[in-house]
């Protein structure tokens, strides 16, 4: 594989799989999205940036994002308040 060529949906999973499995995880449990939700987690405990957090999941809606990181309403409406878009 080039290294300018990117990794497919498939070729990250199969790769993650192998990773885990390899340092004793439960392959069932950390998958992809728990990565992926995991990540985004720890971007927004640590900034507090919803935005942020929205652009580098790719969702259009902020609303997706406090469903998804399950964040309180009042908590995340505080957090847009202070985030200029």
């Amino acid at each position: 594989m080039n290294s300018s060529e990117h990794l497919s949906t498939r070729q990250y999973a199969r790769i993650l799989k192998a990773w885990v499995t390899e340092i004793g995880l439960d392959a069932c449990i950390y998958g992809t999205h728990m990565v992926r939700l995991t990540k985004a987690s720890l971007i927004y405990r640590r900034t507090k940036n919803l935005r942020a957090v929205q652009l580098l999941l790719g969702h259009t809606k902020l609303e997706s994002i406090v469903r998804y990181l399950e964040v309180e309403v009042d908590n995340a409406l505080e957090v847009a308040e202070q985030t200029e878009v």
